[in-house]
């Protein structure tokens, strides 16, 4: 994986001397919060070369930005807000595009992706192995609301007060989500506990 490095964006000439450091600067941000947010991106894209396209994309936003921030949230909120933001365009893109190749799809290929595949044995997988894949699953099955909100909690270890400023929504709705979502999650991990009796 290559991430971007600002520094190589800076030219030799004399009047770059202030550009330079604040190219410097910057790249010690994207040292800072590059693995988190790719990490924030890809468990929201599931995609790999998505996520570090978009990943790179919030950072090259957040340059151009620099000083349209306020300091009215940290940093931190800022970025993965620019990272949300760029996530939900993304889905919304996916979703448009799905249409349009069902559409043009065949009934036989429509059906051929629900074909189970032959490597999945869920014989051969410890229980541990189970419950994570259900609860990956219920999480993918979340809205991107309550995904973005339970990620950002859960796996980014935020502050309800962060992930208010990163959705820009009250504190109570975040709180409301995150329950949302964990009874989601719960719900389906009760139903596989319970088809396993």
């Amino acid at each position: 994986m290559r991430w971007m490095r600002l520094g190589d964006l800076s030219r030799p000439d004399a009047e770059m001397g202030s550009v330079d450091a604040a190219l410097s600067d910057f790249g010690s941000i994207v040292d800072a919060y590059q693995n988190r947010l790719y990490g924030f991106v890809r468990r929201i894209l599931k995609d790999d070369e998505e996520a570090l396209d978009v990943t790179q994309e919030v950072f090259v936003r957040a340059f151009r930005n620099l000083k349209r921030f306020d300091g009215r949230c940290s940093l931190k909120a800022w970025l993965f807000r620019i990272a949300h933001n760029l996530c939900v365009d993304r889905a919304r893109r996916r979703r448009v595009r799905f249409a349009e190749e069902q559409l043009e799809c065949g009934e036989d290929e429509q059906h051929a992706s629900l074909v189970s595949d032959d490597r999945w044995n869920p014989e051969s997988v410890m229980l541990t192995n189970e419950l994570l894949t259900v609860v990956d699953r219920a999480v993918e099955r979340l809205s991107p609301k309550l995904k973005a909100v339970l990620i950002l909690h859960d796996r980014e270890e935020m502050a309800y007060e962060e992930i208010a400023q990163v959705l820009e929504l009250p504190l109570g709705t975040v709180k409301s989500r995150l329950f949302a979502a964990r009874e989601q999650v719960a719900g389906a991990v009760r139903s596989y506990l319970q088809e396993e009796r």
